[in-house]
């Protein structure tokens, strides 16, 4: 299913989605194709939700135009030198 038919089916609401494909370009990874697992019914239980969500759920405001996750690299490897 496409982000834009969510944001049709669901405006100004949280929504569980788990994703089907996305692709990375730079440091952002851009959501091509998403399930919708449940709308959600407020902030609170959204960040429950988030608090939870695995590598391919996440959680989303159908006021987003865009499905786009920031990815954050690492800046140091733990233990090493100890």
């Amino acid at each position: 299913m496409k982000w834009q038919e969510i944001r049709e089916i669901y405006p100004n609401q949280y929504v569980l989605l788990s994703v089907i494909s996305a692709h990375t370009v730079g440091n952002k990874k851009i959501i091509d194709d998403v399930a919708l697992i449940r709308p959600i019914k407020d902030s609170q239980e959204a960040t429950t939700e988030l608090l939870k969500a695995k590598k391919v759920t996440i959680v989303s405001h159908t006021e987003n135009e865009e499905l786009v996750i920031e990815v954050r690299r690492p800046s140091a490897i733990r233990g090493l030198g100890r």
